[in-house]
């Protein structure tokens, strides 16, 4: 990933002391807990690399925590994070792996509330900046950075030319697209990173096409669900 400017290095503004340790760490919450759709009631959260080693010393189940409950990256609640999570009923257990990873601040959660259930992987890679690089099993990689769609279909003929059809005639542009898939007609998800904001009424319109099973959106920018 390329830095734009030195606030993307340096980090935003941020309960402290590390934007890869605690900025980061708040993003990949608030990924993983808008792929869930809604605040998770049990969190098992996986560290590996540098994450595993030093996470308590540098807050970072503090912020992962305070990421699952929508908390931004400065939001004064962090440093109690765990008590305000109990204080919902959210269940929360840290787990760690010497497992190697790719990028040495990852972490994997396994969220549910309800019905509802996700896993999602992804490393905070320098700056507050993060990079998701697995969800439920399929290895799609985004970034965050601008408005996502996340798509769970059924693989099939024509799905992503009708996916892209409904984006362009909704004047969205695609920025980066990746898909992963179990096999041929099988499974498949499909990450869609946009230029602009993705209105409820698309998201309505990609759910009627044929074989898509779930979206979810990801857009740091809004808050709540």
């Amino acid at each position: 990933m390329r830095f734009k400017d030195v606030f993307s290095i340096i980090g935003p503004s941020m309960i402290g002391p590390s934007s890869s340790h605690t900025a980061g760490a708040v993003r990949l919450g608030r990924v993983a807990r808008q792929l869930l759709g809604e605040q998770p009631t049990k969190a098992e959260i996986t560290l590996f690399g540098s994450f595993a080693d030093t996470y308590k010393g540098h807050g970072t189940d503090l912020a992962l925590v305070g990421g699952l409950l929508d908390f931004e990256t400065d939001d004064p609640r962090i440093p109690t994070a765990a008590e305000e999570a109990e204080t919902l009923g959210v269940e929360i257990a840290f787990l760690t792996s010497k497992d190697k990873a790719d990028h040495p601040n990852t972490v994997q959660f396994a969220l549910s509330s309800g019905t509802r259930e996700v896993t999602m992987t992804g490393a905070s890679i320098g700056g507050g900046n993060v990079e998701i690089v697995n969800v439920n099993d399929f290895d799609v990689k985004f970034t965050a950075v601008y408005p996502t769609l996340v798509i769970s279909h059924h693989d099939r003929p024509g799905m992503i030319a009708d996916i892209t059809t409904l984006l362009g005639r909704n004047q969205i542009n695609i920025g980066f697209m990746d898909l992963d898939r179990k096999g041929r007609d099988r499974e498949a998800m499909t990450v869609i990173e946009t230029d602009a904001d993705i209105p409820d009424s698309l998201i309505e319109e990609l759910m009627n096409l044929s074989m898509i099973t779930n979206i979810r959106k990801v857009d740091l920018s809004e808050r709540g669900d």
